[in-house]
């Protein structure tokens, strides 16, 4: 049996630069694998077949078959012409439709576990790649298994980022309803030129400043988010969440990908718990203390 832990992400940044004929969008964006995680076991039975079960989570997953992991699986086998034999248990402690890739994760773990389990040697890693970007955008991020990655595309043309220094603990706010992307990029407004010039400029200091160890409470107002522009009229609970994590102390705070998590960036540990006892009394909340991992 292999186990295997597929983290939650956050963005610390994310533009849209342009809507894509494909229907997508290009984005750059800055993943951070969090200490967060879902957990997956893999092993081979002998029997033929593919059977997930699902531990925790909404009721409203539904079907195994209708599950990423199950479809990541499938594919799997599929593209290396193999019989499946595999049980695989899913332990899930992130929310759904949260914004922090649970989902994606669990199929990158998916793959990787499998990958494990049956042999696939290393050369056979761009063709995982290529599987995990035709399961989902953020995908590919998981399968780095990069703290920091920059991404461009639709999210799956990576560039890991080495980060240095003292880095912020993370409060996750899971305000308790969740937004999905779909409808988020249905209502989404594409910037200016000029303003995304702008932003782009933001998105290299940021980077940049991760990279020399200088990534500081001072520097927090680089940290961005397009997508709170068509989420956050809309969805009050997210919005309310922002406003709360701020008023409790937090150094800066923004909703992760599109919604609903929000996080927190402290960087006095001592303050961070504070934030977080502070937001776990809130009705409704889940709330995660945790660190960039």
């Amino acid at each position: 049996m292999v186990k295997i832990k597929a983290p939650a992400k956050i963005n610390l940044f994310l533009e849209v630069t342009a809507r894509r004929p494909d229907g997508y969008h290009d984005l750059a964006t800055l993943f951070a694998r969090t200490g967060l995680c879902d957990t997956l076991a893999l092993r081979r039975t002998g029997r033929e077949g593919i059977r997930l079960l699902v531990k925790g989570g909404p009721k409203e997953l539904g079907r195994a078959e209708d599950n990423i992991v199950y479809k990541a699986a499938v594919k799997f086998f599929e593209a290396f012409n193999l019989i499946p034999d595999a049980d695989i248990t899913l332990e899930k402690r992130i929310p759904v439709g949260a914004g922090l890739g649970g989902g994606s994760s669990d199929a990158a773990a998916a793959l990787l576990g499998l990958a494990k389990i049956y042999g696939t040697p290393r050369s056979a890693f761009p063709r995982l790649m290529r599987i995990a970007a035709a399961i989902g955008s953020d995908v590919p991020f998981f399968m780095l298994g990069e703290t920091f990655a920059e991404g461009r595309g639709r999210g799956e043309k990576l560039k890991a980022l080495k980060a240095r220094g003292r880095l912020p603990s993370l409060v996750l706010v899971y305000p308790g309803a969740p937004v999905y992307t779909k409808e988020v990029y249905g209502s989404l407004k594409v910037g200016g030129k000029a303003e995304i010039k702008g932003r782009l400029a933001d998105f290299r200091r940021l980077c940049s400043l991760l990279k020399k160890g200088k990534f500081s409470r001072a520097e927090a107002g680089l940290i961005f988010n397009r997508l709170e522009q068509p989420v956050l009229p809309r969805h009050k609970a997210v919005l309310t969440a922002k406003e709360r994590l701020s008023a409790l102390g937090a150094d800066a705070v923004m909703m992760s990908g599109s919604g609903a998590t929000v996080f927190a960036l402290c960087w006095e540990p001592a303050r961070a718990r504070r934030v977080a006892a502070a937001a776990a009394r809130i009705k409704g909340y889940k709330v995660f203390l945790t660190k960039f991992s």
